[in-house]
């Protein structure tokens, strides 16, 4: 999982907003899925942009990487351009 949502929200909220990740290629590409190049991944990722989900804190296990803040720049754009922000 990517999770989206800042610390403070997390943290007083006992949630995070996060969206999915595969290791598998995607066939759909922008805004839909985004290959996490710049997170220092033990795979390839691509993030799915269009599966947002919430989850308990105490679902979330131990950080894997970190997304580039350009990548979570595209992560936003693309949440708008399928929202129709």
């Amino acid at each position: 999982m990517l999770i989206l949502s800042q610390d403070v929200f997390n943290e007083r909220s006992g949630t995070v907003i996060a969206a999915a990740l595969t290791s598998q290629p995607q066939r759909a590409g922008f805004p839909l899925t985004l290959q996490l190049a710049g997170a220092r991944l033990t795979k390839r990722s691509w993030v799915k942009i269009s599966q947002v989900r919430t989850l308990s804190v105490e679902r979330i296990g131990r950080k894997l990487g970190r997304a580039t803040p350009e990548e979570l720049a595209q992560v936003v754009e693309g949440l708008n351009e399928i929202i129709g922000a």
